[in-house]
């Protein structure tokens, strides 16, 4: 990815949503890996979401059933998408070019244990980026 516009646009996300907190973040050079915490706001217990996401094509959500509502992680994650997606596509002059794959992985923290497993695991995961077998440099 190029310079700053992950960072850039994950620490604007509360800015648009609120009730939304961010945690831990790391951008490594394939993708990211976020932790979003969603306040209850219409629903009796808080949410909290992971969303490791990779930079293969533009999220198209496959939901049918009505629209996205603010503040929901699928359209907190759509949107950081297409922010980066414009300043990027912006920065290197491919306007329309595809950015990330579809869709992302999120995992509900269950409790503080959890919780810390999962920043540690976002702190250290550029430690392992050498072993990573998308890493072009893996084996080298």
């Amino acid at each position: 990815m190029i310079g700053l516009p992950p960072q850039k646009h994950w620490r604007a996300i509360p800015e648009h949503n609120p009730g939304v907190e961010l945690d831990a973040f790391v951008v490594m050079p394939n993708h990211l890996h976020g932790l979003i915490i969603l306040q209850a706001t219409r629903r009796a217990q808080s949410h909290r979401g992971v969303m490791p996401l990779r930079n293969k094509d533009i999220l198209v959500p496959e939901r049918s059933f009505g629209a996205l509502q603010p503040c929901e992680l699928p359209t907190i994650v759509r949107s950081f998408k297409a922010a980066c997606t414009r300043r990027v596509n912006q920065l290197r002059g491919a306007p329309g070019q595809p950015l990330w794959q579809r869709g992302y992985h999120e995992h509900v923290v269950r409790g503080d244990d959890d919780l810390e497993q999962l920043q540690r695991y976002i702190e250290e995961n550029p430690l392992r980026w050498a072993l990573d077998r998308e890493n072009p440099q893996y084996g080298k």
